[in-house]
Order: structure tokens, then sequence, then C-alpha cells
């Protein structure tokens, strides 16, 4: 028999047996309908996730590091130079971060800064604006981010676009370290030469003490100076752009982006008030230079790859000039794998209820049988081979399969739907942002129809070979 006569004839008698057909197929559209919107739930994080690597233009972004061990080479300029030229690489730019105060109107916030060259700026990780356009370098303008506009207390960013604020950088006065160093606020030099004890002078121990109490004073009088005197520069700039969001944990955008220009006259203004980078300064011999460190260095170094740049071998390159490199590429497809377990957790829950599903199948064929088996023997009569019979019950469970499938997708579908409408309420309630937390690709429905059918055939196997084998001969005889 052809594969249209085998399909006629198991149509045919599904559809005698209204009833019994219509709750098998029901078992199997749950089932399915389960499983498809499980899955759903695991697609949609899965291409959520993607979404926003893509957004953020994380596919193409490395980070370079500073080695762990305690040899590594400094990340200063002539490195950056150096990973600018790796097969691949199309910009790389430090991470130069500092802190600085913001005032708009009557208020004054202190946040991060980072300076950038105009090049990163066009990079897709600084172009995902929320509001305005990007930022010209020397124009005046800046961009800023949402974590501004939240410390501000700023709630529509297109009312910030064109909002002037000043910037202002604290910097070390050494001047007034100097000064202060030099100056005597614990009283006359000269009465502390008189009250010595001239006979002393020569005891052991006693000049020593007097001249390491005299420089602890004299430290701390320079330290007060230095800490305590700071130098205030300050600009006034134009809100061109807001960012979207602030990165992410590695790779986080600070509230202020200034142009790489202005961060260079914020840094010839002095050094920052931090006691840490006095320590360099003494022992580099550039304690009174009001330029930047001849051998500043970098926490980190950002790059920006090509689009079909080999990931493994930029990282092996910056690994071999004695660097730690970061991709999030390959920190995607280790979310891919564990997302891979997730679905198969997902998908192993709906395939209990598939199992529940497929035992109907089993029964409604092998009652099938029983109630057939004058059918049966006809067939037989009439010259149809035990292969035949077999081939129609299974058609006719996977017909049931297919059926329910189908029913199930669509169910599975709807299911999606409500629970995303569902979760985008909430989000919405908690002032979070809204994500779509379900999909249902392509191949979710042609996979999710492959497994009904499947599991149908599977569960009508048993019945099928059961059917072959009735005697023709028993069965009219019986009728």
């Amino acid at each position: 028999m052809s594969f249209r006569d085998l399909m006629r004839m198991a149509l045919g008698s599904l559809h005698r047996q209204k009833l019994r057909s219509s709750l098998t197929i029901s078992g199997v559209v749950i089932a399915i309908g389960a499983f498809v919107a499980m899955l759903s739930f695991g697609a949609g994080n899965q291409r959520m996730i993607a979404d926003q690597f893509d957004d953020l233009g994380l596919f193409t972004t490395m980070l370079v590091f500073p080695s762990a061990t305690g040899d590594s080479l400094q990340l200063d300029e002539a490195a950056v130079d150096r990973l600018s030229e790796i097969n691949g690489v199309r910009l790389a730019y430090p991470y130069d971060h500092f802190d600085v105060e913001v005032s708009w109107g009557d208020t004054t916030v202190s946040v991060g800064a980072q300076a950038l060259p105009t090049a990163a700026l066009q990079t897709k990780y600084y172009t995902n604006l929320k509001a305005g356009r990007l930022s010209d370098e020397g124009s005046g303008t800046i961009l800023v981010t949402e974590e501004l506009l939240d410390h501000l207390q700023v709630e529509d960013a297109d009312s910030f676009i064109g909002q002037n604020i000043v910037v202002a950088v604290k910097s070390a006065s050494f001047d007034s370290a100097v000064a202060r160093l030099f100056s005597d606020p614990d009283g006359n030099l000269q009465d502390r030469f008189a009250s010595m004890e001239m006979d002393s002078l020569w005891e052991d121990g006693y000049l020593e003490g007097i001249l390491r109490q005299e420089l602890n004073a004299g430290t701390k009088r320079f330290l007060d100076g230095y800490l305590n005197a700071q130098a205030l520069t300050e600009e006034s700039f134009e809100i061109c752009g807001v960012i979207q969001g602030g990165g992410s944990r590695r790779n986080r955008i600070l509230p202020v982006i200034l142009p790489i220009e202005t961060a260079r006259r914020f840094d010839a203004a002095g050094p920052s008030a931090d006691p840490m980078e006095l320590v360099p300064r003494i022992m580099q011999g550039e304690i009174f230079s009001r330029s930047p460190l001849s051998g500043k260095s970098y926490s980190q170094v950002t790059l920006d790859l090509h689009q079909y740049a080999s990931h493994r071998a930029v990282s092996d390159s910056v690994e071999s000039m004695g660097f730690e490199a970061f991709s999030f590429a390959s920190q995607f497809e280790e979310i891919r794998r564990v997302m891979l377990f997730f679905n198969m957790g997902l998908g192993l829950v709906g395939l209990v209820a598939l199992v529940t599903a497929a035992l109907g199948i089993a029964n409604t064929m092998v009652m099938s049988i029983l109630e057939r088996r004058r059918e049966i023997g006809i067939l037989r009569s009439l010259g149809a081979q035990p292969r035949d019979i077999r081939s129609l019950f299974l058609v006719e469970s996977g017909a049931i399969g297919a059926l329910g499938s189908l029913g199930g997708i669509l169910l599975g579908w709807l299911v999606a739907r409500a629970a995303s409408m569902v979760a985008k309420i909430i989000m919405r309630n908690q002032d979070v942002q809204e994500m779509e937390l379900f999909a249902t690709p392509l191949w979710l429905i042609g996979f999710a129809m492959a497994v009904g059918i499947l599991v149908a055939v599977l569960a009508g196997s048993y019945p099928a070979r059961r059917a072959a084998r009735v005697d023709p001969v028993e069965a009219l005889r019986q009728e």
C-alpha cells in the first residue's frame, strides 16, 4: 500500500473514533504545549543575553590586564601601541579613570569619569544612546550615562540634552605642601633650637632623636598640605548624549565620559590627592612635576576587534606579550553551555508529560486492535502483508502525534505570550527595564513537531507489531 492509502485509512479510523481520538490528541497537545512553553523560556533568556552582548558590542571587545604574576609588564602607552598592532585589533585604548565633581544647578555630586579618544566613542559599546548624539572631541560637549542622571535625580534623559554642567577635578597642590613644610605652626624654630640641651648633644641617641622628631613633624606638615590644600580645576560642558545603562561589571562605563584632550588639561593641573600616587612620584623623582608620570600605567586596556577576527589568535598574541586577556565572546560561549544544560533540564520536565501522553497513545492503539480485528483480517485476506498492517498503525499513531504537536505548539506559544505579558507587567511595576523572557524560534517549532511525532510513533510501535501478528483466519472466524 502507498503512503497516501495508509494516511487516508489512518485518518478515517481516527474520524470514526472521535471521542477516543480527541482525548488522546488532547493529551499530546497538553504535553507538547508544556514542552514548548518551557523551552521557549530557555530560548528567550538565551536570545536576551545574546541581544545584550550584541547591543553593547561585546562580541568584538576584549579586555587586557596586567598579568597576575608579580613580574608582569606595565600597561603603559608603549604597551597600548603594541597591542594596537596585533592582527585583528581595530583599536586599542586604555581605561583612564579619575574622580570628578559634577555641578548642575544647585546639585553637586562626586562621580567617576573616564577619558576616551574620539575613535573609541565610535565603537558599538559606547553608541547605545538613550538620548542625544555622540560627542565631538574638542567641541565642548560630553557624554554621560544614566547613572549620572540618577545621581542628579533627572528622570527624562531627553530634557537633559543641551544642559550645561560643570566638571571639576581636585588636584594636590605641591606649592601649598612645600609652603606648609617650611611653616612652623608648633612654635618658633629658634626657640626649639634654644631649648636643646647642648651638653647632651654628644650623648648616644639624643641628636638622632631630635632629628627624627623634626623629620616626622616636617613629613606630617608636607602631607597635610598635599592632601588638604587641593587646587580645583573646573570646566563647563554641554550634554550632547546619554548612554543607556552602565556597561558590565568588568567593563563598566563611568558616569562621565570626557574627550581625551579635556582629560589631559585636567591631568596637567597636577596629580590627584590619592596618597598612593605620591609614592611612585617620590620614587621616580617627579614629586614636584606638574605633568603626568612619564611611566603612567593603566589598570586595563580595551581592544576593539574586527568583526571576523579570531578571538583565540588575538588572546594568544596578548598572552605572549605578558598580559592577560578576557574575551566576552568566550564568556558568551560559557553562557551558552550553561543555557544548554538549563534547556535540557526544562526539556526533561516536558518529556515527563510526553511520556504520559505516549502511554495514552499506546492504550488507544491497543484498544483499536481489539476493535478492528475483523478489519485487519479482511485486509490480510485481500493480500495485505504484515508490514502493511504494521505501517498502517504506525501512520495512525504518527498522525495522532502530528495533530497533537500542531495544537501543542499553538498552546505553548499562547502560554509563552501570556507569561511574557505577566512578566513585563511585574517588571514595569517594579521599575525594572522590560525584557522579553520567552521566544519561539523556528528551530523550536520544528524540534517540537519532530519530538511529538517520534514519541507517538514509538508509543505505537508495540501495538503495530501486535496488529501485524493477528492471524487473519482466526480474526474472521471470531467475527
